[in-house]
């Protein structure tokens, strides 16, 4: 397949007229438009943008939204008998993802700016970690984009009070995670800012950038502080669900749509998760017994939360477990998988100003040809509610065979489309990292009840997730209804309920994806198997799916079909 260059800037792009062109033509003029609105083409990650700062007010999404139609319209326009099998795939894939980024703007969502940990407040920090100033022009070029952050602030705050003229706000709980994450931000010495440290090795620049988030940048985090917890506070919605607000229910059932790449209503998620729940339940039930413990379940579960041999005693030693697990299954990869990446990952601590209201554990993107590792951040916080026996399901998760393994793996293929390539289909991505915590049980990676249960916890975890996610936000589910699942399912400690909860409540639709999409790649490993017996081939079948970059389920499911053909 031809590789794909980037051919037109941003202004070409709205300009271009609506005629169908060819395929790579109009992958070229969706990439330009990636480049530059990088939200749009990856919806949660604004920090790649070449310069500057998202730009997200009503003028500046309803250019947006006519540069998509304009591709769109012409996407339509193309002869589907003229394409290639993969060039159909492209196509088919383009199109769904610019119907769902009109959908999008078309809602407004913009209005919600922050969802509880993740918001306008920390996409400067996450830019910063990703920004290396190898000369004195990048170093200039990082201050002069630092002193854009008050205008991005101001422009967040009116998207906040647009919200709240139309009645969409979040409400109190994820308020207090958003404010809880900015007073850790104004409170640090501005000679410590992370902002600051891409500017190391230019000291005279970095002098005149520390003045500047003195004088401008703290002022404007302290505002967006003051404007959260005082005007924004007072007019929190009162319900949990995103139901309660005018048009919810749509925008929900929009939701499910483009984050599980399905036409699945909320009811019948609600239906998948609770027959999940039951069949994690009877699987639990079979590792208690087999480790010989007699007391109930609840018991069981009061044993794992409380004793010590199961808890870090320093956060050093926290990372130290992770990384042992992580080696660990570096040792059985090669059984299981004929391709893996050459970009290594690292393990870090979440960072001190996030870590109160951050999950577990999260992959952190990398960039092997500017020399940046995949991340693996582990949440060192409350030591006595990171249970070690979850360590190695997280790290198959997170970094191998998991997120890491999957991202290193993507960006390797250059002939992909970058759109295939981006961290976007959260049921391809996250349904692939669910799997591979199942996998691990035939991998043989837990090595004890206390580690399989652990496994099992997580994955109750996720099935409570599609339980919970709807009944919050299409059945009027109250918070103690949704926390019931968790406390009376999975050995999770109470500090990531609570955390887990306040980000399904703000972040509608994402949380259900996860299991979505690892049971459509269960389906399908399945069905290949019965259907080649005993030329299936489990290497071939994981380098088949990790090969996509990402797709929807439909699609992947296409694809699968067609391999097994192939090989029959």
């Amino acid at each position: 397949m031809r590789r794909f260059r980037i051919l037109l800037a941003a202004a070409s792009l709205v300009a271009a007229p609506a005629s169908a062109g060819d395929l790579p033509d109009l992958i070229a003029r969706y990439e330009a438009f990636s480049a530059d609105y990088p939200m749009e083409a990856g919806r949660s990650d604004p920090s790649h943008a070449r310069e500057g700062w998202p730009q997200e007010d009503p003028a500046a999404m309803a250019r947006r939204k006519d540069g998509l139609q304009r591709i769109a319209a012409a996407l339509d326009a193309l002869d589907a008998a003229t394409l290639g099998a993969e060039d159909r795939i492209n196509r088919d894939v383009l199109r769904r993802l610019i119907g769902w980024r009109i959908e999008g703007i078309d809602l407004d969502e913009r209005r919600f700016a922050f969802v509880a940990h993740e918001g306008f407040y920390n996409t400067p920090y996450q830019t910063a970690r990703g920004v290396t100033a190898a000369n004195e022009a990048q170093a200039r070029a990082w201050a002069a984009r630092l002193a854009g952050l008050p205008s991005y602030f101001a422009a967040q705050r009116a998207n906040l009070e647009r919200g709240i003229a139309t009645g969409w706000t979040q409400p109190a709980l994820v308020v207090d995670v958003a404010v809880a994450v900015l007073r850790n931000q104004v409170a640090r010495p501005v000679a410590e800012d992370p902002l600051l440290a891409p500017l190391a090795a230019y000291p005279a620049i970095r002098a005149e950038a520390q003045v500047l988030v003195q004088r401008k940048i703290r002022p404007a985090q302290r505002g967006a502080l003051a404007y959260i917890d005082g005007p924004y506070r007072t007019r929190a919605r009162q319900a949990l669900g995103i139901a309660a607000v005018p048009g919810g229910r749509a925008y929900y059932d929009f939701l499910l749509r483009y984050y599980t790449t399905t036409d699945d209503s909320a009811e019948q998620i609600h239906a998948m998760g609770l027959a999940e729940v039951k069949r994690i339940r009877g699987e639990m039930e079979r590792v208690i017994a087999a480790s010989g413990f007699t007391g109930s379940f609840a018991e069981w579960l009061r044993f794992l939360r409380t004793d010590p041999r199961f808890y870090a005693r320093s956060r050093e030693e926290l990372i130290d477990k992770y990384s042992a697990a992580a080696k660990r299954i570096d040792g059985v990869l090669p059984r299981w998988f004929g391709s893996l990446p050459r970009q290594p990952f690292t393990i870090e601590p979440v960072p001190p100003d996030l870590e109160e209201g951050y999950t577990t554990a999260r992959s952190g993107g990398g960039d092997f040809g500017k020399g940046f590792p995949g991340r693996f951040i582990v949440n060192t916080s409350h030591l006595d509610q990171r249970p070690l026996y979850e360590v190695p399901a997280l790290t198959l998760h997170e970094a191998a065979p998991g997120h890491h393994t999957h991202a290193a793996i993507t960006q390797e293929q250059p002939h992909l489309p970058s759109f295939r390539r981006q961290r976007d289909l959260l049921a391809f991505r996250e349904g692939w990292a669910l799997y591979t915590e199942r996998l691990g049980h035939e991998m043989g990676v837990y090595r004890d009840p206390y580690e399989a249960f652990g496994a099992l916890s997580n994955e109750m975890w996720r099935a409570c997730r599609m339980v919970v996610d709807t009944g919050i936000h299409a059945m009027g589910w109250s918070h103690a209804q949704a926390r019931a699942c968790f406390v009376d399912n999975t050995a999770l400690a109470d500090i990531n309920i609570d955390t887990e909860l306040a980000r399904y409540i703000g972040a509608p639709g994402g949380a259900v994806a996860y299991k979505v999409g690892e049971l459509k790649l269960v389906e399908l490993r399945r069905r290949a198997e019965a259907a080649l017996g005993d030329r299936f081939d489990i290497r071939g079948f994981h380098d088949l799916i990790l090969a996509q970059g990402q797709l929807p389920l439909s699609i992947l499911e296409r694809r699968v079909d067609g391999w097994i053909a192939a090989r029959r």
